[in-house]
């Protein structure tokens, strides 16, 4: 088991910055891959980003590609999303989300999410 928990978010203005973080428990933070989805309502879960476990390698959808980095410190067993140059078709629930295997852009293969955290992005 891991229990993912995301903050960060908020109301912020168009180019602004947020960092989002995910702390996690449970589970040998070290062995789990992690990522970063979205959600608007309506509409499925959508990958942003994802890293692997020693955070080596990341890999981003190519609407946040140059924009966002994600991070992570596995001292402190968190994930981190840096979200420069911020745009109102940002705005989502933002989830965290633990899996086996590093890089994977399909939600239906992480076993483990947070409760989201909302971003919004006015114009």
């Amino acid at each position: 088991q891991v229990q993912l928990v995301e903050s960060g978010g908020g109301l912020v203005q168009a180019g602004a910055s947020l960092r989002l973080s995910c702390a996690a428990a449970g589970r040998t933070f070290s062995n789990v891959a992690m990522s970063w989805f979205r959600q608007t309502p309506g509409k499925e879960r959508e990958f942003v980003a994802a890293i692997s476990r020693s955070g080596g390698i990341s890999t981003y959808a190519d609407s946040v590609k140059g924009r966002f980095t994600i991070s992570r410190d596995n001292a402190k067993n968190t994930v981190y999303l840096q979200m420069n140059s911020l745009k109102p078709e940002d705005t989502a629930v933002y989830y965290c989300a633990a899996g086996r295997r590093s890089g994977s852009r399909r939600s239906d293969e992480y076993l483990y999410w947070g409760q989201g955290t909302q971003v919004t992005v006015s114009s």
